[in-house]
């Protein structure tokens, strides 16, 4: 098992940004595709983006095209969600997961292994 620490949220205004963080231990890193999914009260857990395991390809959401970029570093173990020009319908409790896939997916039940979280609060 893969164990994922967040880190980074915080309190933005509209516009701003954020980076937020996902250190990775206990397997071998660059043998994962990461995923980020965000969850906001009352609705479901939802994809934002993805990365393959050599940080060759990208995926977003619609929502967040244009505004945010994952990255990762298999040196460091840590993939990163650059968010720019946040709005306040961002706001929610950002994941990183991990799967053992070649191409990653947007569904989060076929990520295997999840970090707690760290909050992201967009508002003025």
């Amino acid at each position: 098992q893969m164990q994922l620490v967040e880190s980074g949220g915080g309190l933005v205004q509209p516009g701003g940004s954020l980076r937020v963080s996902c250190a990775a231990s206990g397997r071998t890193f660059s043998g994962y595709a990461m995923g980020w999914f965000r969850q906001a009260p009352g609705k479901e857990r939802e994809f934002v983006a993805a990365i393959t395991w050599n940080g060759s390809r990208t995926y977003y959401a619609d929502s967040v095209k244009g505004r945010f970029t994952i990255s990762r570093d298999n040196a460091k173990n840590t993939v990163y969600l650059q968010m720019n020009s946040l709005k306040p319908e961002d706001t929610a409790v950002y994941y990183c997961a991990a799967e053992q896939r070649i191409i990653p997916t947007t569904t989060p039940h076929e990520y295997d292994d999840w970090g707690q979280g760290t909050q992201v609060t967009v508002s003025s």
